[in-house]
């Protein structure tokens, strides 16, 4: 037998945006454990916002499970948090989602690196030299000394907990950076988003570091560029059959649920969708070919394959929940009907009207 170091990840209750919270639970198995045999485990709710003292227990559903690479004989143990007789609790964002394996997603994760409450590479005063150098910078001007290293590892990290990361890069800030997540289906995409974010927060511990993921960490007054988590978006229709008649009729869709989009894409991204550094404003709804100050950006491939592929939902800032934000676009893309039935229901509507 070997014991193994379950590291249990969860959201808490902390509101507009949940922190991750882990513990670790020390199990025997004879051999690497699967998911199925991992117990259920509980946690005191009341000190993560999710119970009263009075009636504290909370549980831990394992729902995914990665090879922990900062530890031997480790697995991470991504959890949803459930009451006590079993049903999710109100601030599992994870359990009430549409899924679909068919559908898959990018998310395109930006964030800051802050160190004494300032972004690495910022004077304590004052501000360094303005943005155009930065964004895919190189040189020790651009990305100081330690940015590097850390998402060097993190990328590590991520590849030997078998995320699929697909990218890194400096972005348009100076301190600013971005990884890349591709998934299949709402629940899997989103669970490696968190734990990629889980990842990086514990690595940059060691560094005296902290990653700052509000869209707008300099404020609306300074020219400098927000953070987003762009979600890249593709269905088993839009790939294979897609069309410029369906697409028209998905942008329709989005435009007339952008409230209920926006209500989930992150906190205070009023603050970042100003129509200014390459995002349009909060309360409009535009697409284009390659616009990267469009609500939805359109890739030149789509296009040129007859309107098939996939699209880049610009909206979502960096604090958003990926369950949340990849089940709001299942949602209204399964209000789009598809095929010969689609265009039949499309009749009916237009003869009732």
């Amino acid at each position: 037998m070997t014991k193994y170091k379950l590291e249990y990840i969860w959201l808490d209750g902390y509101e507009p945006v949940p922190n991750l919270r882990s513990k670790t639970k020390i199990v025997a198995f004879a051999a690497e454990p699967a998911l199925e045999e991992l117990p259920v485990w509980n946690f005191d709710g009341s000190s993560t916002r999710q119970a009263e003292g009075s009636s504290s227990d909370c549980l831990l559903q394992p729902v995914a499970l990665f090879p922990d690479p900062a530890r031997r004989n480790g697995m991470l143990v991504m959890c949803e948090v459930l009451l006590p007789d079993g049903s999710p609790h109100p601030s599992n964002t994870r359990a009430t989602i549409p899924d679909d394996p068919g559908t898959w997603f990018g998310f395109e994760q930006e964030y800051f690196l802050y160190r004494d409450g300032v972004p690495l590479g910022f004077p304590r005063e004052g501000f360094p030299a303005p943005q155009g150098e930065y964004y895919t910078g190189v040189g020790y001007k651009n990305v100081g000394d330690i940015a590097r290293e850390i998402v060097d590892t993190h990328i590590d990290l991520c590849l030997d907990a078998e995320i699929n990361l697909e990218g890194i890069n400096a972005e348009v800030a100076k301190g600013q950076w971005e990884f890349q997540i591709f998934g299949k289906g709402s629940k899997r995409a989103a669970d490696e988003v968190w734990i990629a974010r889980y990842l990086l927060l514990r690595l940059c511990e060691r560094y005296r570091v902290d990653v700052n993921c509000h869209p707008k960490p300099l404020g609306m007054e300074h020219d400098w560029n927000g953070s987003g988590m762009h979600t890249n978006f593709s269905t088993e229709h839009l790939r294979n059959v897609g069309g410029e008649e369906y697409f028209e009729a998905l942008m329709t869709a989005f435009d007339e649920y952008k409230h209920d989009h926006i209500a989930v894409y992150g906190p205070d991204n009023h603050m970042r969708l100003t129509g200014l550094h390459e995002t349009q404003a909060i309360d409009r709804f535009n697409y284009g070919v390659a616009n990267r100050g469009a609500s939805i950006r359109i890739p030149h491939s789509f296009v040129q394959n007859g309107h098939k592929g996939y699209l880049e939902d610009r909206r979502p800032n960096s604090l958003g929940d990926p369950y949340q934000i990849a089940g709001r676009i299942l949602q209204t893309i399964e209000t789009v009907p598809t095929g010969a039935a689609g265009a039949a229901q499309r009749v009916v509507e237009e003869v009732a009207a």
